[in-house]
This record gives C-alpha cells, structure tokens and sequence, in this order.
C-alpha cells in the first residue's frame, strides 16, 4: 500500500469513534482531508463539526457539514487529526499545515483526540520532523535567537500566514527526549503563540496504517 492508501485507511477506520448526534472536532491536513471526505457519507448523523483551520472548514463545508465555532461548544466528545510525528507515549510534533494553534485549541476541549497516521509518522524520539513554531511577527528574530539558544536550528516558513496572521519558524536539529518539559518551555518565550508538540495533551488512541492493516493503540493500554 502507497502512503495515500494507508491514510485513507486510518481515515476510514477513524469514523467509528464518531458519536451521532454531536458535534465533533476535526483536524487538518492530508490524513485529516480523507476523514473529511469519509465523513461526508455519515453528515445527517452528526449534527456538525468544528474545524481546525480554514482549510478544513471549507472542505467540511463544500461537504455540506454544519459548521460551529468552538465558542459555541462547552465540549467535544472526540478530535480526529493527523501527526507530523508521534511516540509511543503519544506525544505528536504538528503543524506541518501551520494550523497548529487552533489545532491544540481545539484538542484542548476533546474528550477523547483520535490520531490518524501512516507508519511512517512513528518515531522512538521526536524532531527529526522540524519543529513548527508559531510567532507574532514582530518577534520572528528575538523568537528565532531564543531557539538558537536552546540548540535548535529556526528556519522562518517564508510566504506562510496562519489563519491567525502569525509567521512560522520551523526549528532543525533538536531531540526531544522530555516533549512536556519543552513544550512549556517554549511557550514562555516573549512573542510565541504556541509550538507545535502535542505532549501536554498527547493523542489518547493511534489509529497507523500499516502494510498489515490498521492497528488501533491506546494510551496507557
């Protein structure tokens, strides 16, 4: 199987952790945009979705999905989205589609964060997929000699806006042996928005595509 075809196979296998009759959360990017599709021949059974980005709520909506903004939710039973990366803690590097920030907003509020990736995307030790950092503009060189100082390598995203209107610095070279301790670190630099590891709030199951099939993991289990 090419790796469209295990993601569309972890997408399809995501649809039975759909509630009816709720609103669920969904993600963004490539895996995430064939849970979309997936998800369009079930739409009279949810009552709709909130989007991570843009992207995602166009696609929902071209899809003839109902759309929420998460202020309208109290909560979500469920968030399916891709990874950049993921360790068998379940601690995720994201943000390859710069929608990281809304993308851990609204992991933030899911009961249960489904992720769906390839095999390719498990990883003993995360960073060896660059490290997305989202940043006020203003900031972008005080941000990047902050991570310099920390021994990462940042690299601005040049031409790429968030939906937020931020700038992305991706940072090379770092291996992120304590992905909580960092994650919080690199919050409390002056003029970061957020970074893209997910270890606060890891994934609670795995759903990877292998050559074998999907196989479902749950965190903890």
């Amino acid at each position: 199987m090419n790796q469209d075809a295990l993601k569309q196979a972890v997408a399809q296998a995501a649809l039975a952790y759909v509630p009816e009759g709720e609103i669920i959360g969904v993600g963004t990017g490539s895996t995430a945009n064939f849970f979309i599709d997936g998800l369009a021949a079930m739409k009279d059974r949810i009552v709709g979705a909130v989007a991570s980005s843009e992207a995602s709520a166009q696609r929902l909506a071209g899809h003839g999905i109902r759309l929420f903004d998460l202020n309208e939710v109290d909560a979500l039973s469920v968030y399916v989205d891709g990874a950049d990366e993921i360790d068998a803690g379940f601690a995720m590097i994201k943000g390859g589609g710069a929608a990281l920030t809304r993308e851990k907003i609204v992991a933030s509020v899911a009961q249960r964060f489904v992720c769906i990736a390839d095999a390719s995307k498990l990883v003993e030790v995360l960073g060896r997929f660059p490290l997305p950092v989202e940043v006020i503009p203003l900031a972008r060189a005080q941000v990047a000699r902050e991570l310099q100082a920390l021994g990462g390598r940042p690299v601005w995203r040049e031409g790429v806006v968030t939906d937020n209107g931020n700038v992305i610095l991706d940072v090379h070279g770092l291996e992120i042996r304590d992905p909580v301790m960092l994650e919080s670190l690199l919050n409390q630099i002056v003029g970061v928005v957020t970074n893209g590891l997910f270890a606060r709030r890891p994934a609670d199951v795995l759903l990877l595509g292998t050559a074998q099939g999907v196989q479902q993991r749950v965190r903890g289990g």
